[in-house]
């Protein structure tokens, strides 16, 4: 896949096949239209073409949101594209000039003079230029006058319920990561740095590593105890973790501690992908270290049934 930082860096290419949005989760719905885009692209025998924005729109339009989360940094939101089959991935991008583009403009600058659009295939309920105002019935309107196809990809439902990144965060934040996964049709992840912390646990038999997320955007699920999967270097481990403040031992703060199963490696500054496979239970406030350690070796137990299913 190569990959464009901006759009005046993409060259022509025959018959470009389009999609844009900002694919927040490449979830289920995404694939859908990736899977679509593959398709057309060998019937007119071109090449997949994936236009989204960086920074989020909404980063750049509401600044002060602070409730602002996503469900993929850029590295995995690249990563994924890529693992899905894309070609050509432009992520041009978002200012408050480009946002005020109109329809007309979108569609005339961008996917026509630049990207020489050939068919575009966009998803459900897709909207785009100045204050959102265009629509799939504009883009059919506009099809004709600047010489390429448009088609819509339906809502994609599971159990009747549509599959959105909005419905995925939900889940996410009440501590779904099951439900979000089908959602996603991939295990939910976060990715950040190995740091030093108190090393307390290591006092009581379960030494963890402390996780530094550097993308304040990046959604951490709810508070708790997860089983979960750990990439290190290559290599997958089985281990649980904790999201939230630790609240039996004071002045830790709202962490993410993972204790590796048979794993004792100084892995202080390596790059850590930790995938969310199950919520075990909530975050305990204990009455001391003694009742900490029962639960973490209860905890270990069960992750691992969980694990080896």
């Amino acid at each position: 896949m190569k990959v464009y930082t901006q759009i005046e860096d993409f060259r022509n290419i025959k018959n470009p096949v389009v999609t844009t949005g900002t694919f927040d989760g490449v979830h289920l719905g995404h694939q859908k239209i990736i899977s679509r885009l593959i398709d057309v692209a060998k019937e007119e025998q071109g090449e997949t073409v994936l236009l989204t924005f960086y920074p989020h729109p909404r980063m750049v339009l509401f600044p002060d949101d602070n409730e602002l989360k996503l469900l993929n940094t850029q590295q995995e939101k690249i990563r994924l594209l890529e693992k899905y089959g894309i070609d050509h991935l432009i992520i041009h991008p978002f200012t408050k000039e480009f946002s005020r583009l109109t329809s007309v403009e979108f569609v005339r600058n961008i996917l026509v003079n630049s990207i020489h659009t050939k068919r575009l295939v966009i998803g459900y309920n897709h909207h785009f230029g100045r204050n959102r105002e265009g629509s799939f019935e504009h883009l059919k309107e506009f099809g004709p006058v600047y010489g390429f196809d448009v088609e819509e990809i339906p809502a994609k439902d599971i159990d009747h319920i549509e599959i959105s990144s909005t419905k995925i965060r939900q889940a996410l934040q009440a501590g779904e990561v099951e439900v979000a996964a089908t959602y996603l049709g991939h295990t939910y992840s976060v990715s950040g740095k190995v740091v030093q912390g108190k090393q307390l646990g290591r006092t009581i038999g379960y030494p963890t590593a402390n996780i530094l997320m550097e993308d304040k955007y990046k959604l951490i699920p709810a508070d708790g105890v997860y089983a979960v999967k750990v990439e290190l270097n290559g290599v997958m481990y089985q281990g649980m973790l904790n999201v939230g403040n630790n609240p039996t031992i004071e002045g830790k703060g709202r962490s993410l501690e993972v204790n590796i199963f048979d794993f004792d490696q100084n892995i202080y500054g390596d790059e850590a992908t930790i995938y969310f496979i199950e919520r075990l239970r909530d975050e305990v406030k204990f009455s001391g270290l003694d009742q900490l350690k029962a639960a973490l070796a209860r905890d270990k137990i069960n992750a691992l049934k969980i694990l080896n299913r």
